[in-house]
């Protein structure tokens, strides 16, 4: 499957910013305290001012499941929006994320590898296989990442290779929630004294936690099939330079993830019974869909089964030269894509009367190529700097086909009340299949220079600035076309209709008017259309030492994310428009405290930002036709601000007992709400509602204790706890559709124990996830037929076990 490639980073040589820490090739434990290497200098965590989460490799691997997605219940701040497939998930830092289907648009957090952004969120949401270290950045982190960093970066350093021969195999069955089995091994294998390689395979297979009893599928969905390979070779080039070269591949094949449907339809808000179950809609639904059981609900009936198709591959180079006491960091990278998108859209087995079948695929390809270079000076200095230049390039297609059945009731016939009507009956007229089909694109160039220092003014008093200048510019490309009488899901859109709709607009017309008219001067070309925007970021600081065991600091950072289009199948002329760049403003404050002879790490921060122009999904109004829509629509929804406070801890008062974990507060809602213009009352959302995807509170707390036997074998124990407050999933001025898109609080707790040999050559562990089978949903999403509620439920929404056994050789 997809598997995290990339390159040993040499670092950006420290300049008082966790984000150089990301690149060092391991940990090294000093007590309680982390030790992040750069290559020509070394720097403890507790000096970085940035509230940033560390998770080991070990911590990443021992998770539900050894991605991003497991990795968020680590890390209070972080959460994941599960979707159909990786192209619409996404993740959110201190409540800030960024939710759209458009190819033309950045994710709020980055996700680094080994020193390479990477310019698809999708490209993240696979398996992380031989992780050194994750490290979660809080808050803009723009001024040395770039591109994608608004809301944070999670960085993800790999395993390098060691200089003798050696490595690892693990293998796992997972059963009580459907059947998994997983298989890993990584191997180093030096060629001389100064090259050595590593190379790691992974393989993952799992049956699904859903069942769909759609006759022709009747079987288990919502699983996966993944596999990848990566090899690593890193030269020694001389006393001062080092070159790593990294490839891979991955490919997964996911019947991932069809929605349930659980929640019931309900009465709008403008309906003299807000909120109530709309029975009759429920009883037609229930005489062809499974029962709903809200949460509970773990059965579908779709005659398509949802899926997604990934291949990825790529390669990266890294050079680190030493010039004179500086260093030189060059990373060249190059990633090809492809992911293919199967649905089923209307949720239903077959077609019915005045209900289409509805089927989508969508096919996505796409490349990126990226060069960086930078100069570090060396550590302890009066000044200390990183200095350079970043280039990407990143093309990325899709072909979007969306087929419909539609069939109507036969002359004369009368239909029976109360339940649906295959079209396959003798009441209904012959069936008639409509097709829409979107074939669109995106160019996206980005070229910076950045600079950031440290002023070292005494011993324990330091000042620190940086910029960083962007330059962006997207090139889009969209047609979409229909299949004769216009049946299909959307009218044409082309550039024949661009142009009349815009007369339209300029002659007056209101803009679902001017949308309906335009949509028979379709041409068959391609419109096209572009934006470029340019921008100074950069960060500002003081950090002082309290003690030897207390840090403070403080800093304003101001955020940068570029401009987007919301370029997708459903694109309509009225949604054609540029969104603007997203900016920030972000303060942070900080104490990092290590106490008990650095037994105890206790960090804490408290933020504020204000993001302008924020980029959302948010409801939009047109009348067409003469048939009101309510749609949601890509925009700059306004202005949004987030607030709160986060802890971190580490403790190990032994070498035997470690406790570590972390909870962050987290307030984050809209100021000032901009509907898109010649709106109803029922496009905006009041000022002060809470952002979606952020809980208010969430927190974790994780222990390993090894009992120590003093024979051949030890015991080891392992208790794992994540809780979270309510939040809402969908951004809505509507009560009714905000309530029922909420899930109320949950927690879970995952417990295990192992068999370990004295020496760690071999460890058997058995495992519980969700011990005591805590059901939780994790996305909620309208649209549902009749106005039913569709469910992501995960995986670990339901108890399971395992048994994972693993050989160091």
């Amino acid at each position: 499957m997809k598997f995290m490639l990339f390159s040993t980073v040499a670092s950006l040589a420290m300049a008082a910013t966790p984000a150089l820490a990301q690149q060092a090739p391991a940990d090294e434990q000093i007590g309680a305290e982390i030790v992040v290497t750069a290559q020509l200098r070394t720097e403890r965590l507790q000096d970085v001012p940035v509230a940033v989460s560390v998770l080991s490799g070990d911590a990443v691997a021992n998770a539900s499941r050894s991605s991003l997605e497991g990795a968020t219940a680590l890390v209070p701040s972080l959460n994941f929006v599960k979707a159909g497939t990786s192209l619409n998930q996404t993740l959110f830092l201190r409540g800030l994320g960024t939710t759209s289907f458009s190819i033309a648009v950045e994710p709020s957090v980055s996700t680094v590898l080994d020193g390479v952004v990477l310019s698809r969120a999708a490209e993240a949401f696979s398996d992380l296989a031989d992780v050194a270290r994750l490290e979660v950045l809080r808050g803009p982190q723009g001024t040395l990442f770039g591109r994608n960093a608004s809301a944070g970066v999670i960085n993800i350093v790999s395993v390098m290779p060691g200089d003798t021969v050696g490595g690892n195999a693990e293998a796992a069955y997972f059963g009580g929630n459907g059947n998994e089995f997983r298989a890993r091994g990584s191997v180093d294998l030096p060629i001389s004294p100064t090259v050595r390689t590593r190379t790691t395979l992974f393989y993952n297979k799992y049956d699904g936690n859903i069942f769909n009893v759609a006759p022709n599928v009747n079987r288990r969905v919502n699983g996966f099939e993944h596999w990848g390979i990566r090899s690593i070779l890193q030269a020694d080039l001389g006393e001062n330079a080092k070159f790593t070269l990294i490839g891979d591949y991955h490919k997964n094949d996911d019947d991932c993830c069809a929605d349930v449907i659980g929640g019931p339809p309900l009465f709008g808000a403008t309906s003299s019974t807000p909120g109530a179950v709309n029975t009759t809609n429920l009883a037609l639904i229930q005489t062809v869909l499974p029962t709903l059981r809200g949460a509970d609900s773990r059965t579908i009936n779709q005659n398509l089964v949802t899926r997604t198709i990934e291949t990825g591959y790529g390669f990266s180079g890294q050079l680190d030269a030493g010039i004179g006491d500086h260093t030189l960091t060059s990373i060249t990278a190059y990633r090809n894509f492809a992911n293919n998108e199967i649905r089923d859209g209307d949720f239903y087995p077959q077609a019915y009367i005045g209900v289409p079948q509805l089927h989508d695929t969508g096919p996505q390809t796409g490349w990126s190529f990226s060069q960086e270079l930078r100069i570090a000076s060396p550590g302890g200095q009066f000044i200390d700097y990183v200095a350079g230049a970043y280039y990407a390039y990143t093309f990325t297609e899709r072909v979007f086909r969306r087929d419909n059945v539609i069939c109507n009731a036969a002359v004369g016939a009368t239909l029976p009340t109360g339940v649906l009507t295959p079209c396959s009956s003798s009441l209904a007229a012959p069936s008639v299949n409509a097709f829409g089909q979107a074939t669109y694109s995106n160019a996206a160039k980005n070229m910076a220079f950045f600079a950031q220092a440290t002023m070292n003014v005494s011993a324990r008093f330091r000042l620190i600035g940086g910029l960083r200048y962007t330059h962006d510019r997207l090139d889009e490309k969209f047609i979409r076309i229909t299949s004769a009488g216009n049946l299909a899901s959307n009218p044409p859109f082309d550039a024949g209709v661009w142009n009349a709709y815009l007369n339209g607009i300029a002659a007056g017309l209101a803009p679902g008017a001017a949308q309906t008219a335009a949509a028979s001067a379709t041409n068959g070309v391609p419109l096209t259309t572009g934006t470029t925007a340019n921008n100074v970021s950069g960060r500002a600081g003081l950090q002082f030492d309290v003690s030897d065991q207390v840090m403070s600091y403080a800093t304003y950072t101001r955020g940068y994310k570029g401009p987007a289009f919301n370029l997708f199948f459903n694109l309509q002329p009225t949604g054609l428009k540029a969104l603007e760049p997203e900016t920030s403003d972000a303060f942070e404050i900080g104490l990092k405290n290590t106490l008990l002879g650095g037994a105890l790490t206790l960090n804490i921060a408290g933020f504020y930002a204000k993001y302008h122009n924020f980029q959302a999904n948010n409801p939009d109004t047109l009348v067409i036709n003469g048939v009101t829509n309510t749609i949601a629509r890509f925009t700059n929804a306004g202005t949004v601000s987030t607030r709160g406070v986060e802890f971190d801890l580490a403790y190990r008062p032994s070498r035997d007992l470690t406790i570590s974990g972390g909870a962050a507060f987290t307030d984050a809602q809209i100021d000032q709400f901009n509907p898109p213009p010649v709106r109803t009352p029922n496009d905006i959302v009041a000022n002060g509602t809470t952002l979606p995807f952020a809980p208010k509170f969430k927190g974790s707390v994780n222990a390993d204790y090894r009992i120590r036997l003093g024979g051949p074998i030890d015991i080891a124990l392992n208790l794992q706890g994540t809780y979270q407050s309510s939040q809402s999933l969908f951004l809505t001025p509507d009560p009714v559709i905000r309530n029922a898109t909420s899930i109320g609080a949950y927690g879970i707790v995952n417990a295990g124990i192992s068999v370990v040999d004295a020496e760690d050559k071999f460890k058997l562990s058995l495992v519980v996830r969700n011990l005591f089978d805590q059901s939780y949903i994790a996305a909620i999403s309208t649209g549902g037929p009749s106005g039913a509620y569709r469910y992501q439920i995960p995986r670990d929404a339901d108890r399971y076990w395992g048994i994972i056994g693993r050989v160091n050789f």
